[in-house]
């Protein structure tokens, strides 16, 4: 799994760090971004659900 956030149209609404914070948390200025070591979605079933909850879009989830 690949987990792609594009910080070009993310808002910072933080859906994905409460949906799947093993996976997402914020940067300093409350946009998205993976936590350390994720960038492979950690097996996590909630990144998905992520994905959806996020208002924007931002977040692309892709199969390897």
């Amino acid at each position: 799994m690949r987990i792609d956030i594009d910080t070009g149209v993310c808002i910072g609404a933080g859906q994905c760090a409460l949906t799947a914070p093993d996976v997402f948390t914020q940067d300093d200025d409350g946009f998205s971004e993976l936590l350390p070591g994720r960038e492979d979605g950690a097996g996590s079933a909630l990144v998905r659900e992520a994905a959806r909850a996020c208002p924007v879009s931002a977040i692309t989830v892709r199969e390897d």
